[in-house]
C-alpha cells in the first residue's frame, strides 16, 4: 500500500518539476534563438554581397564569442548566488547581489570595450584572415564593440532576471533586438533600389554601406537591447537593486567571484582554443572560411534547446541546493536530462535532413555549400551527446561547482581539438572535415566524463549527508 501512494505522489513529483523546467527554459531558448537570428539574418544579408563579405564578417566570429562567454561566465557566479539565495528565503541577500552585478557590468562593459577597440586592426592579422579581407573585418569589429557597456549590461542583468525566474523579460528584449536589427540591415547594408510587389514599385532607402552597415545595425540593436533590460531590471520587484550600495561588497563578491573565477578561466580557455581553432582553419583559404563560417551560424540554432534547458537546470539546482532538498536535486536532474536528451535528437536530425536548404540560404558559392553540408551532418550525429554534458555542466554550475567542469572541459579543449586540428591540419594537410572531426571528437569526450560523473553520484553535493543519514538514494534513471 505504501508503494501503491507513492506512484501517485511521485508522477505529480515529476510533473511539477517538468513545468518548473519548461517555464524557465522556453523563454531562455526562444531569446537564444532570437539571438542566433541575429546571426543568421546578418550572414544571410552579407552573403549576398560575396565570399568575401562572409568571411569578414565570420573572421572575427571566435573573438567575440570569447568577450561575450567571459562576461556570461561572471554572470555564472551571480546567478548562483542569487538563485541559492531564493532558494533559501533570503530575498534581501539576493536584492544585494543585484547592485553588485550592477558594478560588474560597469567594470566589464568598460574593460571591453576599451581591449576590442585598441586591438580592432590587429585581431584580423593574428586570427590569419586573408590579407584582402583584414581591413574590412577590422572595421567590422570596431564598430561592433562600440556599444560594449550596454552589451555587457544585457548579459548580467539578464542572469540575475534568469536567476530571480525571470526568463521572459530577455526574452522580450531579444524580440526588439531581432525587429530593430533587421530593420536597420535593410537600411544600411544596401543602396537605395526599387522592390516590386507586384503592381507596386517601392523606392527603399539605403545607405549602401555593405559589411559597415551589418556591423552598425548590429551595434545599435545591441545598444538598445541594453537600454530595455536595464530598464526593466531597476524596476524588477524581486531583484532591483534600488535603494543598495553601489560601492564593492565582498560578503557578495567573493562568493560570486569564487563561482565566476573558474567558470571565466573555462570560458577564457574554451574562446581561446575557439580562437586557435578557427585561426587554423582561416589558414585553410577563403572557401573553409566561409564554409566554416556559415556551418557554424547554422548549427548555433540547433544547440539552442542545450543552453535553453541548461540555463533552467542553474536556475532550479541553486533554488534546490540553497533549501537544501536533495530530493527535489536528484528529480530535477532526471527530469531535465531526458527532456534534453530527445529535444537535441530532434534537432540532430532536422539539422542532417536540411543541412542542404539551409546552407544555400546563405551562400550561392558551390565549394562552399557542399563542404559545409558535409561538416554540418557530421556534427549532426552528435547533437544529443553534446547536450547531456552541457546539462550536466548547468546543475554544477547552479550549485556553485565550476572547477570540476573548468579542468574538464580546458583539457579536452586543447588536449583533444586543438591539438587534433593542429595535427591534421598543419601537419597532414587534411581539411576542414578533419577540423570538425576534432570538434566533435572533443565534444563525444565531454559526454563520456560528465556521464560519468552523474552516474556515480560525484556532480551531487549532497549525497554524503544522504547516505550519512541511511536513506537509499534515489534511482538515478
Amino acid at each position: 500500500m505504501p508503494n501503491a501512494a507513492a506512484k501517485p505522489q511521485n508522477a505529480a513529483r515529476r510533473g511539477a518539476t517538468l513545468a518548473a523546467v519548461w517555464a524557465l527554459a522556453w523563454p531562455t531558448m526562444l531569446e537564444q534563438w532570437m539571438q542566433t537570428a541575429v546571426q543568421y539574418i546578418d550572414t544571410a544579408m552579407v552573403g549576398t554581397l560575396g565570399t568575401r563579405a562572409t568571411a569578414a564578417v565570420g573572421a572575427t566570429a571566435t573573438v567575440n564569442w570569447l568577450v561575450g562567454t567571459t562576461i556570461s561566465a561572471i554572470g555564472v557566479g551571480f546567478l548562483a548566488y542569487i538563485a541559492q539565495a531564493r532558494g533559501a528565503g533570503e530575498d534581501a541577500r539576493a536584492r544585494r547581489a543585484s547592485s553588485q552585478a550592477v558594478l560588474a557590468a560597469l567594470v566589464c562593459g568598460s574593460v571591453f570595450t576599451a581591449l576590442p577597440l585598441a586591438l580592432s586592426r590587429q585581431v584580423p592579422v593574428w586570427m590569419q584572415v586573408d590579407p584582402d579581407v583584414r581591413d574590412l573585418a577590422g572595421r567590422y569589429f570596431f564598430i561592433l564593440y562600440t556599444p560594449m557597456l550596454l552589451r555587457a549590461a544585457t548579459i548580467l542583468f539578464g542572469t540575475v532576471l534568469r536567476a530571480a525566474g525571470d526568463t521572459k523579460t530577455p526574452m522580450r528584449v531579444g524580440v526588439w533586438v531581432n525587429i530593430i536589427n533587421i530593420t536597420l540591415n535593410f537600411l544600411l547594408i544596401y543602396p537605395t533600389r526599387r522592390l516590386a510587389l507586384g503592381a507596386l514599385v517601392l523606392t527603399v532607402p539605403g545607405a549602401g554601406w555593405g559589411v559597415e552597415g551589418a556591423a552598425a545595425a548590429s551595434a545599435i540593436a545591441y545598444a538598445a537591447g541594453g537600454v530595455l533590460i536595464t530598464r526593466t531590471f531597476w524596476r524588477h520587484p524581486a531583484v532591483s537593486p534600488r535603494g543598495q550600495s553601489f560601492r564593492p561588497d565582498w560578503q557578495v563578491l567573493r562568493p560570486c567571484l569564487r563561482v565566476a573565477f573558474p567558470n571565466a578561466l573555462q570560458r577564457f580557455g574554451i574562446s581561446l582554443g575557439y580562437v586557435a581553432f578557427a585561426s587554423m582553419v582561416n589558414s585553410l583559404g577563403g572557401v573553409a572560411t566561409a564554409a566554416h563560417t556559415i556551418a557554424n551560424t547554422v548549427e548555433s540554432a540547433f544547440y539552442v534547446p542545450a543552453y535553453g534547458m541548461q540555463t533552467a537546470a542553474a536556475t532550479l539546482a541553486g533554488n534546490a541546493y540553497g533549501a537544501r532538498d536533495d530530493k527535489r536535486l536528484r528529480a530535477l536532474a532526471r527530469t531535465v536530462l531526458a527532456l534534453e536528451v530527445c529535444l537535441m535528437t530532434l534537432t540532430g536530425t532536422l539539422l542532417f535532413a536540411f543541412a542542404s536548404a539551409l546552407m544555400r540560404l546563405f551562400s550561392r558559392d558551390g565549394q562552399v555549400i557542399a563542404l559545409g553540408v558535409r561538416v554540418l551532418r557530421m556534427v549532426a550525429v552528435s547533437e544529443p551527446f553534446y547536450g547531456v554534458a552541457v546539462i550536466i555542466e548547468g546543475l554544477l554550475q547552479g550549485m556553485g561547482r565550476t572547477v570540476l567542469p573548468f579542468v574538464c572541459s580546458v583539457s579536452g579543449m586543447w588536449g583533444i581539438r586543438i591539438l587534433g586540428t593542429y595535427l591534421c591540419t598543419q601537419r597532414l594537410g587534411l581539411g576542414l572535415a578533419a577540423a570538425w572531426g576534432c570538434m566533435i571528437a572533443h565534444n563525444l569526450a565531454l559526454f563520456l566524463v560528465f556521464g560519468t560523473f552523474y552516474v556515480t553520484g560525484i556532480w551531487d553535493p549532497m549525497r554524503k549527508s544522504r547516505k550519512a543519514a541511511g536513506r537509499r538514494p534515489d534511482p538515478l534513471i
